[in-house]
């Protein structure tokens, strides 16, 4: 079954409005078969007050065919219902304000290869509804402000399928002749069409149990692929804390006897969230020391508690209409940070999270695809799961509290719970909540919601030493984004300390020019000059403390100010910060000079700093690996702005890396031996910080003179996949084609050849690897037997990994890698339009390249807008990146 192709159709926000008719109850019967499964959809419609008499019923459908249908209990008559692949219409439905429709459609899972709606993969029948999945199901009002209470009933052979899952709770299991099976089961709770779920299949199950706050005893079962039972330990055991946290931190019980979550091999998410149902991407539930690195235990960790969470962000309380996404999205990421940061270190967290902000939202908002938070317009609500609505919307609550208060940033929260439960809501309605609870007026903040664009402050400094008086200049601006040329001032919550020359932050007098209250200036004009008395000494400005706001920076400093904060910030996040823009500015400087054929050199005090902080053991080890790790080459290219040339960037980044190594080697080998970790594994944060400095380590010794030799030695030695695809990395990035980086290589592909998650990091690894012959390494694994283009894991690791994470391989001078890369795109698509358009926005930032290079990243661009049939996902993207 094909999605449909692109219609041309613009969604606005002004057009919202309620439809004219309710489902509030269907009746589902899934006669499970894999080319021929039939849907009974038993729905009680309901006028809605007020609407017309007159006005017709339109209900979504996406490529179904309709085998019978009935009104009331009986057939209708011919011109009576319009039918066709992706409408239904009753253009006089009856009178009577509640009736209902028996709507039977006939539909293939097996041959459902875009992942949406109910289709059939390595023999589990699944679903994936959101956003616009259902309507390939059924006829149905497909969107989120219709919220119906769902009875589900699935048959299948019990041969085929002997576990049958639905939302809510089991109500009802027996036999049927001819070896089937039935199970019934029923959600009390209302919910849009898009958290409905279906599961079918012969599984292995991990059971357990939780008991709430309140003595309620939940049953919680995994499922997952006969054999990997005992990859789920941990997956289970996140599931559980996050219970007991959303408990603790914000008063939230779970509402159902039962939670289930599956995991899949073939899923175009990482995982969604049905209402009791989860069903996840095999990637984030599948773990132990052997196969899984500590990043994708603390993934794992984070993807079952976000899930989890949207129980009641996202399933109790719901968004009105896609439009406000970021209401569930935003919010959710926001629950599972704040979880995570409570589970391992809250520092080296909020630097992740920065570091994640900067490389995934802060493009996005540079570029072409650049959108509010609360998008105003779409053609394609699956373009719109973007960086932008999860991320920066994540931030934009964090700044709520930041600017409130956490007690009273609960009490919003707990106000938001008990005003709209039940409710498909808005933006509008999450801000009232914190207003009503602190009295504050939150409208210039609001414009965080409605206002795509990074905000920029521009910042200087000066000190009366005469006046004991330091003042801060702050002007802030937001750079034009696509329809979008004027721009309104922001509230900006910046958090800040008047560092002291004993590393400690200054006490000041009263302030005057902007409101600060709490360690927070509240930059709300153009332009303020804040002025702080009682400042008798010169303090270094540590600003944007905690990453309070997100936004970029200018800061006129002096080179002294900015290496004593790297060494003495009391703000972790700040410290690092402030390492970040020495490193950066130093490869920005290179990188200009190398344009001019100058000799590269590093300043001492820079290169030094890099050991300071590699032999600090009163910082945690974790926090030292994110210090001492470069910005990346798409950072830089994003500091630059224009004119790129990825090649140079490379060149100075390695560079500047060969020169910390050279200067630190004696400093860097003890750290590497201290820094070893003893004993059995632990996924616990301290353990993996330990892994994450040696591994940091290893890379710059890797530089060095004998570098193959150690990083061979330890990928020998590796007792758990962090490190040993660590050694990997290193191995196959600097040492490329050498007798020791090919022995590892096949020694890897031999030990884990038959486990495809763990062959995704082999093929990652190798597809990251720099130089002009990425390509045809690609092109080599492409053909391998570990990959299968209809599995977007698969082409994620490979295709995507090249495409998002390889600089100068794919944006190789020639083009090519651009002309291949459009060639698989125009060809995913085929099956996967989803797939196909998330991996077309790695060249969303094509015009900031220098000219060879972007002529031909257009042409790869203009190859595929042209091509016939597209779907509505990729042309929108196309379009929208060459406008």
């Amino acid at each position: 079954m094909r999605m449909r192709t692109d219609t041309g159709q613009v969604f606005r926000l002004e057009d919202y409005r309620p439809s004219d008719y309710l489902i509030p109850a269907a009746n589902l019967t899934f006669r499970l078969s894999p080319e021929n499964t039939m849907v009974v959809a038993e729905l009680t419609v309901r006028r809605r007050q007020g609407a017309a008499r007159n006005a017709p019923l339109i209900l979504d459908g996406d490529g179904l065919t309709l085998h019978s249908i009935q009104i009331d209990g009986s057939a209708p008559a011919e011109g009576d219902v319009q039918a066709g692949p992706d409408q239904l219409v009753i253009p006089r439905p009856p009178l009577a304000d509640t009736f209902r429709l028996t709507i039977e459609t006939k539909i293939s899972p097996a041959s459902n290869e875009a992942l949406m709606g109910l289709y059939r993969t390595n023999r589990v029948y699944c679903t994936q509804c959101e956003a616009e999945g259902f309507r390939r199901i059924t006829y149905f009002l497909d969107r989120p402000d219709i919220l119906c209470v769902y009875t589900v009933r699935l048959e299948a052979l019990r041969s085929e399928a002997p576990l049958l899952l639905s939302n809510g709770n089991l109500m009802e299991t027996g036999e049927l002749h001819g070896g089937c099976h039935y199970a019934v089961w029923h959600d009390p709770f209302p919910k849009p069409s898009y958290l409905f779920a279906l599961v079918a299949a012969d599984l292995g199950s991990v059971r357990s149990s939780f008991v709430t706050a309140s003595g309620r005893r939940v049953e919680l079962g995994i499922h997952v692929e006969h054999g990997n039972e005992r990859l789920a330990a941990y997956a289970l055991d996140a599931l559980k804390r996050s219970m007991a946290w959303d408990e603790r931190v914000f008063g939230r019980e779970y509402d159902l006897d039962v939670f289930n979550i599956v995991a899949v091999s073939d899923f175009n998410m990482g995982a969604m969230e049905n209402k009791g149902l989860n069903i996840f991407n095999d990637k984030y539930v599948l773990a132990d020391d052997e196969t899984a690195t500590d990043g994708d235990f603390a993934n794992i960790e984070a993807i079952i508690a976000h899930e989890y969470f949207h129980n009641w962000t996202g399933n109790r309380i719901t968004c009105r209409d896609w439009f406000q996404l970021c209401l569930k999205e935003g919010l959710t990421v926001f629950r599972d940070h704040e979880f995570s940061a409570d589970q391992r270190s809250r520092p080296v967290k909020r630097i992740a999270e920065v570091r994640t902000l900067r490389a995934h939202q802060f493009p996005e908002d540079q570029g072409p695809l650049a959108h509010p938070v609360r998008p105003r317009r779409y053609r394609e609500i699956n373009n719109f799961y973007t960086a932008t609505v999860y991320e920066k919307g994540s931030e934009v609550v964090r700044m709520i509290r930041t600017i409130l208060g956490a007690a009273t940033f609960r009490k919003g929260m707990d106000l938001y719970f008990e005003r709209h439960d039940g409710e498909a809501t808005t933006v509008e309605a999450f801000l009232k909540v914190f207003e009503d609870a602190s009295g504050r007026d939150l409208s210039q903040f609001s414009l965080w919601y409605h206002q795509a664009g990074t905000p920029h402050l521009a910042v200087t400094t000066r000190h009366d030493a005469l006046r004991k008086e330091f003042t801060v200049e702050i002007e802030q601006s937001v750079p034009p984004t696509p329809s979008e040329s004027r721009k309104r001032l922001m509230h900006i919550p910046v958090a800040f300390g008047l560092v002291g020359p004993d590393g400690a932050d200054i006490q000041h007098g009263e302030v005057e020019g902007a409101g600060v209250e709490n360690g927070v200036m509240h930059v709300r004009k153009r332009r303020h000059v804040i002025k702080f008395a009682g400042v008798s000494e010169r303090p270094a400005l540590s600003i944007n403390r905690g990453f309070s706001a997100p936004v970029t920076l200018s800061v006129e400093q002096r080179s002294q100010d900015q290496f004593f904060l790297a060494r003495h910030d009391s703000d972790p996040v700040a410290r690092w910060q402030a390492c970040h823009t020495l490193l950066s500015e130093a490869l920005i400087s290179a990188y200009r000079s190398k344009c001019c054929d100058k000799r590269l050199e590093f300043s001492e005090n820079l290169t030094g700093l890099a050991g300071a902080i590699a032999a600090d053991g009163t910082l945690e080890q974790a926090f030292r690996a994110l210090v001492l790790a470069l910005p990346g080459e798409a950072d830089i290219a994003r500091e630059i702005g224009k004119n790129i040339d990825p090649d140079a960037i490379f060149a100075v980044r390695e560079a500047l890396a060969a020169a910390i190594a050279e200067a630190n080697e004696s400093t860097f080998r003890t750290a590497y031996e201290a820094s070893e970790t003893p004993g059995a594994f632990s996924p616990d944060a301290a353990s993996a910080g330990r892994r994450a400095l040696r591994n940091t380590l290893l890379d710059y010794l890797a530089i060095l003179p004998g570098g193959a030799g150690l990083a061979a030695r330890h990928f020998d030695a590796a007792t758990n996949m962090t490190d040993r695809a660590a050694a990997l990395t290193v191995l196959a990035h600097r040492h490329a084609g050498t007798p020791e980086t090919k022995a590892a290589l096949a020694a890897f592909e031999e030990r884990f050849q038959g486990d495809p998650l763990v062959m995704d990091k082999w093929m990652g690894i190798q597809a990251t690897a720099p130089g002009d012959g990425a390509l045809d390494k690609v092109r080599a694994l492409a053909a391998h037997r570990s990959f299968s283009i209809t599995n977007p894991n698969r082409v994620r690791a490979l295709i995507g990994a090249f495409a998002l994470a390889n600089q100068t391989g794919f944006n190789r001078e020639d083009g090519a890698p651009y002309a291949w890369f459009a060639d698989i795109v125009l060809s995913i698509e085929k099956r996967n339009p989803q797939l196909a358009a998330r991996l077309a926005t790695a060249l969303r930032s094509w015009r900031s390249l220098e000219p060879v290079r972007q002529a031909h990243a257009r042409e790869a661009l203009m190859k595929v807008a042209g091509a016939t049939d597209l779907s509505a996902d990729l042309r929108d993207i196309v379009q929208r990146t060459l406008a």
